[in-house]
């Protein structure tokens, strides 16, 4: 029953219902949850009888990151040849082939070197999607790897059903029967799932996309999802030919298609959704249909920009995500949030996006799509998972409203992260991880996989 206090935040962002940002600010946490915040008056008892003290001078404070889409295993395909100047299509059919080389060992290490990458900047909760499990790849490769790292892990269960020969878009090799794509969906959720407070792992059920699954599977998967209590994800509407496919293949765009199947409401949320239009805008706020925004990924595409302020205006819930490293190609969860503030200003003007509003996005924001009212603030009963960040270091010194500048002058990373009141990262570093084994391990995957390539 350790009591841990970190005090003399220059500012400790709470991100609670007041969004109240208290100077010299201090917390304290036992067994994973928070027990108290204030001022250094307001807790000078709690200072005094802590059992571990945390000095946060010229650090702000902020709950931990959240990230709401990855593809873990893309770690390992980064500024690939042949995929760095296409659209999302092409850039698929260019690395499904290498994918498919993938055995667990890679996933494994492939998801351990994208986690660190989040960790280390302030994340400590993310969801990943993982929707091809070839040569005997499993879920359970990549919840053993979130383990190794410390973060709080919500991976999915995705899928793919439909190859080239039936009109898909993966190749056939790489699909698999839908009676055992639920199977599997029955047996990670039976075995990994914790729906508690506090819950290290949940899982979740995401077929990968509307153009490599069937109508039947999408409308099964919501069913067997909501059976299990567990959450709903996929992409949708990523861009222009993800809406082409949609009009083609279904005669409707992707929001209708969605609602059609069950694939709207609060135990959902969708990746991108870069071309939504006013209606479904309007469907998705109604509904309380989360959206997971992945500006870099959206960049480095050219799928567009997503729209972000109108959907937040009118209500939607959204959350930050990096995307696959193969399609970013970084996972550095604070610079994600900084770039979805600067493209709705790029668009709308300098006024159109608060860094403040970016912050909650990636923190509060991601933590309620993702179903986790435990986390995402700094309040009395929330679990322990905070973040510093040193901003009297060179990239953010200079700096007059530091809680601004997380987003206007970045650190590099954060000084120290908590899950579950447990360091993950501490002084810039891993913890519960060796930086040199996971980048290791990297390199020797990395070998095998261009070697078959």
């Amino acid at each position: 029953m350790t009591l841990t206090v970190i005090r003399n935040a220059d500012i400790l962002v709470t991100m609670d219902d007041q969004r109240r940002e208290i100077a010299e600010g201090v917390l304290a946490f036992r067994d994973g949850v928070i027990e108290a915040v204030g001022t250094a008056a307001e807790l000078t008892a709690l200072v005094r009888d802590a059992d571990a003290v945390i000095d946060a001078t010229g650090c702000v404070v902020t709950p931990g990151l959240v990230n709401t889409h990855h593809h873990l295993y893309q770690s390992l395909t980064r500024a690939l040849p042949g995929a760095i100047n296409v659209s999302l299509f092409d850039w698929l059919k260019r690395l499904y082939p290498i994918w498919a080389q993938y055995t667990p060992q890679d996933v494994f290490v492939a998801t351990q070197l994208g986690l660190a990458e989040l960790a280390l900047s302030g994340c400590t909760l993310s969801s990943d999607h993982l929707y091809l499990f070839p040569n005997g790849v499993t879920l359970d490769d990549t919840i053993a790897a979130a383990r190794g790292i410390g973060i709080r892990f919500h991976p999915t269960r995705g899928a793919m059903s439909v190859g080239e020969s039936a009109g898909g878009l993966p190749p056939d090799s790489l699909v698999e029967r839908e009676d055992a794509i639920l199977d599997d969906c029955i047996r990670v959720i039976d075995r990994f799932h914790d729906a508690a407070n506090g819950a290290m792992v949940r899982v979740g059920v995401a077929p990968c996309s509307p153009f490599s699954v069937s109508r039947e599977l999408m409308r099964d998967a919501a069913l067997l999802a909501r059976d299990k209590g567990v959450m709903l994800h996929t992409h949708l509407a990523e861009d222009a030919d993800d809406v082409a496919f949609s009009l083609e293949r279904f005669g409707c765009r992707p929001g209708q298609y969605a609602e059609e199947l069950g694939w709207i409401g609060p135990d959902v949320w969708h990746a991108h959704c870069v071309q939504l239009d006013p209606q479904e805008i309007d469907l998705f706020a109604r509904s309380r249909t989360g959206v997971a925004h992945c500006p870099c990924s959206n960049c480095r595409l050219g799928s567009g920009i997503a729209p972000l302020r109108a959907m937040v205006a009118q209500g939607v819930p959204v959350g930050i995500g990096v995307d696959g490293s193969a399609s970013n190609d970084s996972g550095h969860l604070l610079l994600e949030a900084r770039q979805a503030m600067l493209l709705q200003r790029a668009v709308g003007g300098p006024s159109a996006f608060d860094p403040r509003h970016a912050l909650f996005l990636a923190t509060r924001g991601g933590a309620e799509i993702l179903g986790r009212p435990d986390c995402g603030s700094i309040e009395a009963g929330k679990r322990a998972d905070i973040a510093l960040w040193d901003m009297a270091d060179i990239p953010s010194s200079g700096a007059w409203d530091k809680v601004a500048a997380l987003l206007l002058a970045p650190p590099s990373g954060a000084r120290d992260v908590f899950v579950e009141g447990r360091a993950v990262v501490r002084d810039g570093d891993l913890v519960q991880a060796s930086r040199r084994d996971i980048v290791r391990a990297a390199d020797r995957s990395l070998a095998r996989l261009m070697e078959a390539a």
